[in-house]
């Protein structure tokens, strides 16, 4: 129980304490009584409350359907026979959740004004129900609604946010204890069937929230798993160390020579900050004094630590690509260490069993990992993508790196992005809706979906192909801990529409960024490869404009490394190596790191003839020693038609062709063997520009050499 109220049951006579117990009020809405469920009295969140607390204690359930915390709401609290009953019980401990009625359209447009004062007045008047003391109280963030709610675009959604910062305004002015009751529901859509209100599942960790905010009874000392041995700690970054405990305590921290000292928060949260370190070749142990125990985590390093995510690509593994011992040289010579989230279970074409379900439902995707040393089988096993990237950073930095995988063979972009994200803007909002059918998301994730979970009977089956799944599971933990930057190798189950990508791509890096709270978190990122697949030479185009859009990030291309035939191509290795050279260059200040291939500057006519002029390149040559391929121009009615060997000439970082043009394009094949390369040997990526007129006079070739 709190503190104040335990020093105040202390002061009463023995006797009392022995015949009375502490009353605890469960003040609310629907959700308190616990609508929906086909018998309150045993699964509302009272009466589970009632379970937890044991015989100590008495819960009433104060909840009633429909009612609002503003008074001149359409069904007010304050004038229901529950809050009458509850005030009369003069309660020791009351819970207040009321807010989400208020979000009707009759409410909170017309008289959120009055928002405040109604709730302090509430407050108020319970604080006065004990004569011997004040009741410990509670304020309630809401619970969430969810986008199928009937009136979610319409209102609801902006008004519960609104609703949500008033209420934490309430708690601090008032000096009042504040209950996150979106802190986990709001990643378990699966448990509120119609939106609004929690199933007994849900109910249950209400339950579980409120009785840890009564007892400070968190658990114990809790840290996510990307704290382990032998993890890596991203250098010159203040490194931040998180987790729960139980309410009040204290703990000690200590790394090196630092030492910080926390005291757990109401909600059962703390955090210590180091300060930042550089990369210096010694080996650290972190330890956790806490109710007397000591936790250690020993075989720290400091260097550098990258997120390495997408779908199958990226999950693509060293032992099945091309480069295997290659990659298995590398080991020697380096401290490249992993932390490897692999799924529980694969999205093959295969049906689920129970087991597996659950486990989805219960964000227990993936399986429990630490961060290793590499070894043999280890790197076997890890993104050939990935480990070839820290290979070059390795080698390139002389300082230790970590490497955090958690790629998903198949899976949509739009399930890498956090839910608020989604649900605020104002395309992709959509996308949530009835995802299993919705063409917004490729027929092919929604089919292998369908097949997956087709022994589910829950309407609300998750899936790691749901919109903000992966967010939830892959990503959210993360958080806390810093990195470096994200490499990102996926786009191939987006590829069915180049314009809706265009706008979950930049949502996808800015929810990634708000995340880490790091507005210039390096983001670099594999343009598609070549397969014989319609969409993919528009998709690759808009890919190499899009990181021209975004701020802090660039891709490297693939396109030369594909196969006709194989969405997983398996010479893994330069692709790697290509985005260890963006870094290189771009983050890690390296300017005679080549970065990228041959990028088109612009294109003009002149004199009848069409001239490419591009940077990244002080010499063009082509990758195979061949004539250049790929090149195609398009006349004024926009048919495009290739040039002929003989029409085209490379000179310098200039292609001139000897046919007038209105539009030029390059590698605009699904499949393309285009060879356009520079002097560092990095390929050109597909593109298309427009050329320019009234060039007249802003052009002169160059000089023969003699």
């Amino acid at each position: 129980m709190k503190r104040t109220l335990l020093l105040l049951l202390l002061a009463l006579p023995l006797l009392t304490i022995a015949q009375e117990k502490i009353k605890v009020a469960c003040v609310g809405n629907s959700v308190t009584y616990g609508y929906g469920h086909k018998n309150p009295t045993e699964t509302s969140y009272p009466a589970q409350l009632q379970k937890m607390l044991g015989e100590r204690y008495e819960v009433r359930n104060f909840g009633h359907s429909g009612a609002t915390l503003l008074n001149k709401g359409h069904r007010p609290y304050t004038q229901l026979p529950e809050y009458k009953a509850a005030l009369e019980w003069a309660p020791d401990i009351v819970v207040i959740h009321l807010g989400l009625n208020d979000t009707d359209p009759r409410n909170w447009p017309n008289y959120r004004d009055e928002f405040y004062s109604d709730y302090t007045a509430i407050i108020d008047s319970f604080r006065k129900t004990r004569p011997d003391y004040v009741p410990q109280i509670y304020v309630c963030r809401m619970s969430p609604i969810f986008h199928w709610h009937r009136r979610f675009k319409s209102g609801t959604r902006d008004w519960y946010w609104q609703i949500q910062e008033e209420i934490e305004t309430i708690a601090e002015s008032n000096g009042i204890e504040l209950i996150d009751l979106s802190r986990y529901l709001y990643s378990r859509p699966d448990l509120m069937p119609d939106a609004l209100h929690p199933n007994a599942e849900g109910a249950g960790i209400i339950a579980k929230q409120v009785y840890s905010a009564i007892t400070d009874d968190f658990g114990g000392l809790s840290l996510p798993a990307i704290y382990s041995d032998n993890m890596v700690i991203q250098q010159n970054k203040p490194f931040v160390v998180c987790g729960t405990a139980d309410a009040g305590k204290e703990l000690v921290a200590r790394l090196g020579q630092q030492m910080r000292v926390a005291r757990v928060a109401d909600d059962g949260t703390w955090k210590v900050m180091f300060t930042p370190m550089a990369a210096d070749g010694e080996k650290y142990t972190l330890t956790i004094e806490y109710d007397n125990k000591i936790t250690e985590y020993k075989n720290l390093v400091v260097g550098e630590v990258w997120l390495c995510s997408g779908q199958s690509n990226m999950a693509f593994i060293v032992k099945e690509s091309s480069h295997a011992k290659q990659s298995l040289a590398n080991i020697k010579g380096k401290d490249i260490r992993l932390y490897d989230m692999k799924p529980c279970v694969i999205t093959d074409n295969v049906e689920w069993d129970s087991a597996s379900l659950a486990m989805l439902n219960s964000h227990d995707y993936y399986k429990p990992t630490e961060w290793q040393l590499q070894n043999k089988g280890n790197v076997n096993d890890f993104s050939a993508v990935a480990y070839h990237f820290g290979g070059m950073l390795a080698d390139s930095l002389g300082v230790p790196i970590g490497l955090i995988c958690n790629a998903v063979g198949g899976a949509p972009a739009e399930s890498f992005i956090d839910r608020k994200t989604i649900e605020f803007n104002p395309t992709l909002v959509d996308i949530l809706y009835n995802w299993r059918e919705n063409d917004m998301i490729q027929d092919w994730c929604r089919g292998r979906a369908a097949k997956n979970i087709a022994k589910s009977s829950d309407k609300l089956q998750r899936h790691p192909y749901e919109p903000c799944y992966l967010y939830e599971t892959g990503i959210a933990p993360l958080a806390g801990y810093q990195i470096r930057g994200a490499i990102w190798y996926q786009g191939e189950s987006n590829a069915h529409n180049t314009e809706l990508h265009e706008v979950i791509f930049p949502t996808l890096v800015d929810s990634w960024r708000r995340t880490w709270e790091d507005p210039e978190m390096p983001f670099y990122f594999v343009q598609l490869s070549s397969i014989n697949r319609p969409s993919w030479p528009h998709f690759r185009n808009s890919q190499r404009m899009l990181a021209e859009r975004i701020p802090f990030c660039d891709f490297a291309v693939s396109s030369d490394k594909g196969d006709p035939y194989d969405v997983h191509p398996k010479d893994k290795a330069p692709v790697g190596e290509r985005l260890a050279r963006l870094a290189l260059n771009q983050t890690y200040g390296m300017s005679h790191v080549a970065q990228h291939g041959p990028v088109p500057e612009r294109a003009f006519s002149f004199n009848g003839r069409t001239v490419i002029m591009f940077n990244d390149a002080k010499e063009l040559t082509t990758g195979d020693g061949k004539p250049l391929r790929g090149i195609e121009i398009a006349d004024k009615t926009g048919a495009f038609s290739a040039v002929d060997e003989g029409d085209i000439k490379i000179e310098g970082n200039r292609i001139i062709i000897n046919r007038p043009s209105h539009r030029i394009r390059y590698a605009w094949k699904p499949y393309t063997d285009a060879n356009l390369v520079n002097e560092a040997g990095l390929p050109a990526s597909t593109f298309e520009i427009k050329i320019e007129t009234n060039m007249r006079g802003r052009f002169r070739p160059r000089p023969q050499k003699q």
